[in-house]
């Protein structure tokens, strides 16, 4: 078939993970990003020009320093001029919405060459932060210009639950996997059964990426069981079911132009289509939520997606889930129709493979580029989530362009749908019985466990929190019997009791 020339391509990925830990020179955010562009311009093999080519630098938000304009920064360091510098909100969610983007607007017209970045130096900020020392990074002053932010900021966190000091993702995925578990039937340790093996494939992913920063393969026991290299963070969670976040890794993507590829030699093997992108959020407040174990958003983007690409999910050959805690893999499977008896993942995940932040599905779609490569005609998903499974962006992937008759990529927004579905009012001064959805207990960094946190339903549907430090009731929600289902009292500031 004839292949229309503002077709939007994917030419070129690059990935660096600089091993601080082994003694290789720390470099600030704005350096990771630039070298991972280097590397994408080369892996495309047109180089620097393809870079100097950029009509659009697009950065993923970074954690790790407030640059003035990191887009500006990362162009000057590339030899780039682009007519747009942006930045992306917060959110995991952001480097499948910044494809989505480049896409638009290579289709219509505005765009021939899109870059985009993301990049964390979290260890060495961290390490500067606890010497209280600077890390010499760059500083803008207020001569560059702001940049354009891509989108809006949202707010994710409901009073009611930033009232009891629940706000860590840390503590709220360990609620939606206690939820999962009881929906499933499942006991306490038949469910770490299951989330040891789903993180030991993960694992032996990491294991042979050569830019995972964890490459340990890790068998299901050594997942699952607590000890001095794999403390519990919030039970029933060990530090590697978490996401990993201390390394210091950037990612880039190139996007252009069929016409613009050819014009710049840049070998048809090379390319990886995107076909078909899909975006939605659940209720921005996890106190909404219809309930713990599901997510409508994924479910319905999920499904559109499908229909956009005229495929199917038997179709899907590779997989990358968004990966930062286990629940987050198995609700997007669910929604998905996905087993977990296969591969979810390209990288390893964001234990093993490493969670830069914001910027973790930059590598996903980085490394599944590679993959498709090497497996040409296949169909790649990606998908990414931005907060508490909140904020989701979809894509599909493959060498081959979009089927006749589909118009080129193809994008949705499905928020009306999700809108559409059940959600809860929440109870901010509860005075009374309530009963347990789920619940998770904190841990201290030598082990010991310190604070309960418990979801709870009154009899009128309401959710409402609470949360306990009393010995007791910590020790008593610790013990690995069901709570789920329990009749606790609530007080008007929080306080669980037994």
């Amino acid at each position: 078939m004839t292949l229309d020339p503002r077709t939007p391509v994917l030419v070129g990925v690059g990935q660096w993970s600089n091993r601080v830990d082994r003694g290789e020179p720390a470099v600030e955010p704005a350096e990771l990003v630039a070298e991972a562009l280097r590397r994408a311009a080369d892996d495309s093999g047109a180089g620097a020009a393809l870079l100097r080519a950029a009509d659009a630098v697009r950065i993923v938000s970074i954690f790790s320093i407030r640059y003035r304009n990191a887009a500006a920064l990362v162009a000057s360091r590339i030899g780039a001029e682009p007519r747009d510098a942006a930045v992306s909100p917060v959110g995991g969610n952001q480097p499948q919405v910044l494809v989505h983007q480049a896409c638009h607007d290579i289709l219509a017209g505005d765009a021939d060459v899109v870059l985009i970045g993301g990049a964390e130096a979290w260890r060495t900020r961290s390490a500067a932060r606890a010497s209280g020392t600077s890390a010499g990074w760059t500083v803008q002053d207020e001569s560059v210009p702001l940049p354009r932010s891509t989108g809006p900021e949202a707010e994710l966190n409901h009073p009611a639950e930033l009232q009891r000091g629940i706000a860590m993702p840390t503590e709220i995925y360990p609620l939606f996997e206690q939820a999962l578990r009881h929906r499933r039937g499942r006991s306490i340790d038949e469910q770490l059964d299951v989330v040891g093996a789903l993180w030991s494939g993960f694992s032996q992913v990491a294991a042979a990426n050569p830019h995972a920063w964890v490459q340990q393969a890790m068998t299901p026991a050594e997942v699952r069981t607590a000890g001095p290299d794999n403390r519990w963070v919030t039970w029933p969670y060990t530090k590697v079911m978490c996401a990993n976040n201390a390394v210091e890794q950037g990612a880039g993507l190139i996007l252009c132009s069929a016409a613009k590829a050819s014009a710049l030699g840049i070998a048809r093997d090379r390319w990886v289509f995107p076909l078909a992108g899909t975006e939605a959020h659940d209720t921005h407040a996890v106190s909404h939520r219809g309930d713990l174990h599901s997510s409508p958003a994924i479910r319905l983007a999920g499904r559109r997606l499908f229909d956009e690409a005229g495929l199917g999910i038997d179709d899907v050959a590779h997989v990358d889930l968004y990966s930062c805690f286990p629940s987050a893999v198995e609700i997007a499977a669910d929604e998905l129709g996905l087993s977990l008896d296969r591969s979810l993942t390209v990288t390893g995940g964001l234990s093993f493979a490493g969670g830069p932040w914001n910027d973790y599905v930059g590598h996903s779609i980085a490394a599944m580029a590679g993959v498709l490569r090497e497996d040409p005609g296949s169909i790649g998903l990606v998908t990414a989530n931005g907060g508490y499974v909140t904020k989701h962006a979809l894509g599909l992937y493959s060498t081959e362009p979009p089927a006749a008759g589909r118009g080129g990529f193809r994008w949705a927004d499905v928020q009306d749908e999700v809108d559409a579905q059940p959600t809860r009012a929440v109870c901010t001064e509860p005075d009374g019985a309530a009963v347990v959805e789920s619940w998770a207990v904190t841990h201290a960094r030598d082990g010991s466990p310190e604070k309960a946190v418990a979801a709870c339903l009154l009899d009128d549907g309401r959710r409402a929190w609470g949360v306990s430090t009393d010995a007791d009731t910590v020790a008593e929600l610790r013990s690995g019997a069901e709570q789920v289902g329990r009749t606790v009292k609530l007080t008007p500031d929080g306080e669980l009791l037994l």
